[in-house]
């Protein structure tokens, strides 16, 4: 008989089905900016997302850069511990190559990782390192419950919060940085990506912000200054434009973070070090 599948993402885990969705087509490209083998079949588990096609074509672009970009810091910080903080249909266990002895935590809903777990079965996919999954909500105990799953705050770790602040609401925002801040010993690594006001207002950002909304996954925060806002919680911080990545790897600057058509609207990348 069969295997049934888990449900499919549905309310705000469509949105990792939408990043899913640009790194597929990324590989279509002559000269991908990353190798993602897994993408599309994942994807297609979850019913494509053609229901997201509005915010790809805004976004799109955006996402593949954000991609190898948190890709670059990850592999750059070669911590013993990596930590994905709303793993949603990452990839990054499988495609990237780890340092030996590397342990990396996924942590997601119970119901998306399930899901997720029967799809990368299916497509008989083999991590590069120890991959550790821990089903969690961010507004519970995760904390916890990642300590539980192995994970160690006497050793150094590189944490990864990728498209996860704009939806929390700020207090829930503020006590994952507590958190992470907590469990992160000396030395640990940090990359995340944030908007400022301005971007939430954009013009061109009211289609997305509907499409969302009847998802369950609205906007809710924002950062003036993630320097000094990491800063605040022991981390040392530097930013990149997307400009100076986009010229980097030799593409286009996304309209959507092109400072000619968006004026002072960030979507901010951010990596830092912890230093308290």
């Amino acid at each position: 008989m069969k295997r049934v599948l888990q449900r499919p993402p549905v309310g705000v885990a469509r949105t990792a089905v939408l990043i899913a969705a640009a790194r597929a087509t990324e590989q279509h490209r002559l000269h991908p900016l990353f190798h993602d083998p897994l993408a599309a079949g994942l994807v297609r588990a979850a019913g494509s997302a053609s229901d997201l096609n509005g915010v790809r074509t805004l976004a799109g672009d955006h996402f593949v850069l954000r991609t190898r970009y948190f890709d670059d810091a990850l592999l750059a910080s070669a911590r013993p511990q990596v930590v994905l903080v709303a793993a949603g249909l990452d990839t990054r266990a499988f495609r990237l190559s780890w340092p030996p002895g590397t342990r990396l935590f996924e942590l997601d809903l119970p119901e998306l990782l399930r899901f997720k777990e029967d799809v990368l079965r299916d497509l008989a996919a083999e991590p590069s390192c120890e991959r550790v999954v821990v089903p969690c909500d961010l507004r519970d105990d995760w904390a916890t419950a990642l300590i539980r799953a192995g994970f160690d705050p006497n050793r150094p770790a590189a944490w990864l919060l990728e498209g996860l602040f704009m939806f929390l609401p700020p207090d829930v925002g503020e006590q994952v940085m507590y958190l992470v801040s907590a469990l992160s010993a000396q030395d640990s690594t940090l990359a995340l990506e944030h908007v400022n006001r301005e971007f939430r207002d954009l013009p061109q950002m009211r289609a997305v912000h509907e499409r969302f909304g009847t998802m369950d996954a609205r906007w809710q925060s924002d950062v003036e200054d993630p320097v000094a806002w990491l800063d605040g919680y022991g981390w040392h911080a530097t930013v990149t434009h997307q400009v100076d990545l986009a010229a980097r790897h030799d593409r286009a600057v996304p309209a959507i973070t092109d400072p000619r058509k968006v004026g002072d609207a960030r979507i901010w990348l951010a990596s830092a070090t912890r230093t308290a």
